[in-house]
C-alpha cells in the first residue's frame, strides 16, 4: 500500500515528525538484534517472535493457542536469555493451588515467625503452560497479578518486577479435563496468537539440528532497563485522529455490524469488543510501528495486529457455530468492510 506520509501525519510538523522518526530509529535498533538472536534458536515462527516483542513493548500479555511441540516454551525462554531477564515456567495442572503461583506464608519453628515465600509469578517473563488445565481459582490468581501488577500474600502486598510479561498457552485439541478460560479472563490478554505448523523446509532443518545435536545458545544482548526505555518511546509514537477513528470503527463493527454493511453478521455475533479492545488495538499498533522503525502509526499497523487483538474478544452465537463460522472469519470480514483512511 502506498502511503502519503504528509497526509497520514498532518497533525505533526515535518520537523517534529523527522525528529520522532530519528528517535525511533535509534531506540529500536535492538529489535533486529533480538530477532536475530531468536532466529538462532527458533526455526521459523516469525509471527510468534513478533507477537512476543509487541507484548513486551506494549506492556501486554500474550495467549498462545497451538498443539504441543511448536517451540512456545523455547521461544519465551530464549527471549528471557536475550534480555537478561528472570524467566519462570508454571505447569498448570488440576491440583495446582493459587499459592503455587503467587507464593505463600511459611511458619518457621526456629524463629517462631511466619516468612513470605514468593512464587514463580515473581519473574520478568512467566510461561503459564496449559493455563486451561488449572481450576478457576488458580486462573484468577494469575490473571489478577497480570492486571494489577502486584500480589498480596497474607497482609503484605508486593509489586511484580518490570518488565512483566505472561505468555499463557492452551491446547486447542485436547479438551478433556480442562477448565476453559471465561470471556472476562481471556479479555485480559492483549493478544491471542494461533501458532501453526512449520513449513516443510523449516521442519527438515529442525530434524537436522536435533539429529546433529545442534543446540544453539544465546547470550544477553540488552538489559531489562532497555525495554522500559523503549516503552517510553513507543508511548510517543504518533497516532493521528484518522487512525484513532479507524480503530474505533473496527471495534464498533464487532458490536453493530449492520452499520457497516454487514447485516448478515448481526445474528452471528453475541458480544463484540469492549473498550479494552480499542485500547489494546491502539497500543499494539504503536508497538508494531516501533518494530518497523517508524515514529507514526499507519492503517497497515492496525490491520497487522487486529486479528490477534480481536479474535478472542468476538463471541459468536450458537447459530454461527452451527454454520461453522469462526471469529477469525468475522474479523476478516470486518477488516475488509471498514473503510481504510
Amino acid at each position: 500500500m502506498e502511503v502519503d506520509v504528509k497526509e497520514k501525519n498532518s497533525g505533526l510538523e515535518p520537523a517534529q515528525l523527522s525528529e520522532l522518526n530519528a528517535r525511533v530509529q535509534k531506540e529500536s535498533a535492538f529489535v533486529d538484534v533480538l530477532v536475530k538472536g531468536m532466529e538462532q534458536v527458533i526455526v521459523g515462527q516469525k509471527h510468534l517472535v513478533e507477537s512476543l516483542l509487541i507484548g513486551l513493548l506494549a506492556d501486554g500479555h500474550v495467549l498462545l493457542e497451538g498443539v504441543p511441540g511448536l517451540a512456545k516454551t523455547l521461544a519465551i525462554k530464549t527471549l528471557g536469555q536475550l534480555i537478561d531477564a528472570d524467566y519462570s515456567r508454571i505447569q498448570f495442572t488440576p491440583d495446582l493451588l493459587p499459592a503455587d503461583v503467587i507464593g505463600t506464608m511459611i511458619y518457621s519453628q526456629k524463629t517462631e515467625e511466619f516468612s513470605i515465600k514468593q512464587g514463580p509469578i515473581f519473574a520478568n517473563l512467566v510461561l503459564a503452560d496449559e493455563i486451561n488445565r488449572a481450576p478457576a481459582k488458580v486462573q484468577s490468581a494469575l490473571l489478577e497479578a497480570m492486571q494489577e501488577r502486584q500480589v498480596t500474600i497474607g497482609e503484605q502486598t508486593f509489586k511484580l518486577p518490570t518488565p512483566f510479561l505472561v505468555m499463557a498457552t492452551q491446547n486447542p485439541v485436547e479438551q478433556e479435563g480442562t477448565y476453559p478460560l471465561p470471556e472476562a479472563q481471556v479479555d485480559r490478554f492483549m493478544l491471542k496468537v494461533v501458532i501453526t505448523y512449520p513449513q516443510k523446509e523449516e521442519e527438515e532443518l529442525v530434524i537436522r539440528n536435533n539429529l546433529n545435536k545442534v543446540k544453539p545458545t544465546v547470550n544477553a544482548v540488552l538489559k531489562p532497563e532497555a525495554i522500559i526505555n523503549a516503552r517510553k518511546v513507543v508511548e510517543d509514537v504518533y497516532m493521528s485522529e484518522k487512525i484513532e477513528k479507524y480503530i474505533v470503527d473496527i471495534v464498533f463493527a464487532t458490536r453493530f455490524p449492520e452499520e457497516y454493511g454487514l447485516e448478515h453478521l448481526k445474528e452471528m455475533i453475541s458480544c463484540g469488543g469492549s473498550p479494552r479492545a480499542s485500547i489494546n488495538l491502539a497500543l499494539a499498533a504503536r508497538a508494531h510501528a516501533f518494530i518497523n522503525r517508524r515514529g507514526f502509526v499507519l492503517p497497515d499497523d492496525v490491520r497487522a495486529v487486529a486479528m490477534d487483538v480481536l479474535r478472542h474478544r468476538v463471541a459468536l452465537t450458537y447459530e454461527a457455530e452451527a454454520n461453522n463460522l469462526t471469529s477469525e472469519e468475522v474479523v476478516s470480514e470486518i477488516l475488509n468492510a471498514v473503510q481504510v483512511p
